[in-house]
């Protein structure tokens, strides 16, 4: 059954998986996720931006890794600590 939603996901076009992965940060109770940029391009999601610990960037990747879930996407974190 998680394989059939996932496959919805990939199904709908790339632009949906980004867009996806932006709203999930934004709505992280977390708010210092939310200006962190997603940029997608073909199989790679690549997070951007700065965060004020590992944590935080450490947590933005598994939100957006949770999006990715089951689906053939590279993640890559480029986040910047201060």
């Amino acid at each position: 059954m998680i394989e059939v939603a996932s496959e919805s996901i990939a199904s709908r076009g790339p632009r949906t998986l980004k867009v996806r992965a932006q709203k999930a940060l934004e709505s992280s109770p977390i708010h210092e996720l939310h200006d962190l940029r997603v940029e997608q391009y073909s199989d790679v999601l690549a997070i951007s931006g700065t965060v004020s610990s590992f944590y935080h960037k450490q947590l933005a990747q598994e939100i957006i890794r949770g999006i990715c879930k089951n689906l053939d996407v590279e993640l890559v974190n480029s986040i910047q600590v201060l």
